[in-house]
């Protein structure tokens, strides 16, 4: 199991996922969540079908702004709607979707890169 670079404090490093939900900078959340880099909130998203531009509002809305968005799609990768993507690009924010547990691994990875990222996150087992 490899190691996540080190993170200078006060970020939101994803410390565990898992059991319906995950553990970010020190607090278990249950359910979907929408990491962004100044706080972690609910997110009503819990199927890659219910993912719209509406589900994304506070990604865009977000202070720092954010450049790339991770989408956790469950236990496999999903396709997101090309509308979506252009949507969000257009804001300035490149989606990347991928299983929840690798788009929990690279969040922390872009994180210590000092990116500004984000992450979607739909809760797995």
């Amino acid at each position: 199991m490899g190691q996540t670079p080190p993170v200078r404090p006060g970020r939101r490093l994803i410390d565990g996922y898992g059991g319906g939900g995950f553990r970010v900078a020190g607090e278990t959340r249950r359910g979907p969540v929408l990491i962004l880099p100044d706080r972690t909130i609910p997110w009503a998203v819990t199927d890659i079908t219910g993912l719209t531009a509406e589900s994304l509002a506070p990604v865009s809305e977000s202070g720092p702004m954010v450049e790339i968005l991770l989408i956790g799609c469950g236990k496999s990768a999903a396709m997101i709607p090309p509308a979506l993507r252009q949507a969000l690009r257009e804001k300035g924010v490149v989606i990347d979707a991928m299983d929840t547990g690798a788009a929990c691994r690279t969040y922390n990875v872009l994180l210590a890169e000092e990116r500004r990222v984000a992450a979607a996150l739909i809760a797995v087992e």
